[in-house]
């Protein structure tokens, strides 16, 4: 076993609290954390922001764990909106969906936030008229920017702990799937080791 397998194998024996990587684990792959398994704590941490926080979107808790998903591999709102089984579902509405989520991107804000933060004159209510006026922006980046000012201050309120949990899920789906990969790949070493190739040209 190399190096990189007994790190792979120290990093999941300290997740599972377990000695052993049995043989069943390594039988298939997301055998050690499903997909079914990551989907259920995704599904879980959307359906308790849904419950706990002030969501606008109207996607459903599964439409809303796929942006989660396609969010953190990297996709685009439109490509986001494409991957729903949903009509209605544009980037914008995409867009809305991500900030309920608290997956913030640093384009987001059309005007610099920090900007828009020294101009407001209440930090958890800020008055649109006030910034526009004190930064001289167009009402409708403001408002834009505005808004995902509350959602940061939001994220920071609740201590970042549902990207937290998403990150969390994601993670250990990863772990999993270099770990199956690392224990398949030592086992074809294993029984190939030793053996000779004859090959007639």
């Amino acid at each position: 076993m190399d190096e990189k397998t007994e790190e792979l194998r120290d990093i999941f024996q300290s997740v599972a609290d377990d000695d052993t990587v049995t043989e069943s684990q390594a039988d298939s792959h997301g055998s050690l954390a499903s997909e079914t398994d990551v989907e259920d704590r995704l599904n879980d941490t959307v359906a308790t922001m849904r419950d706990r926080l002030d969501f606008r979107t109207d996607l459903d808790t599964d439409a809303l764990t796929t942006v989660v998903r396609q969010f953190y591999a990297g996709d685009s709102d439109a490509d986001i909106a494409g991957e729903l089984d949903d009509d209605a579902a544009d980037p914008e509405t995409i867009r809305a969906a991500r900030l309920d989520l608290h997956l913030v991107r640093d384009d987001d804000a059309p005007v610099a936030l920090d900007d828009v933060r020294a101009a407001a004159d209440d930090p958890t209510d800020p008055d649109l008229a006030t910034v526009v006026d004190a930064i001289d922006a167009d009402p409708e980046d403001a408002e834009t920017a505005l808004g995902v000012l509350r959602v940061r201050n939001e994220i920071q309120r609740v201590n970042d702990r549902y990207r937290a949990e998403f990150e969390n899920a994601l993670r250990d789906r990863e772990l999993t799937e270099r770990l199956t990969a690392t224990v398949h790949e030592d086992g074809l070493d294993d029984a190939t080791e030793g053996q000779e190739t004859d090959v007639d040209l």
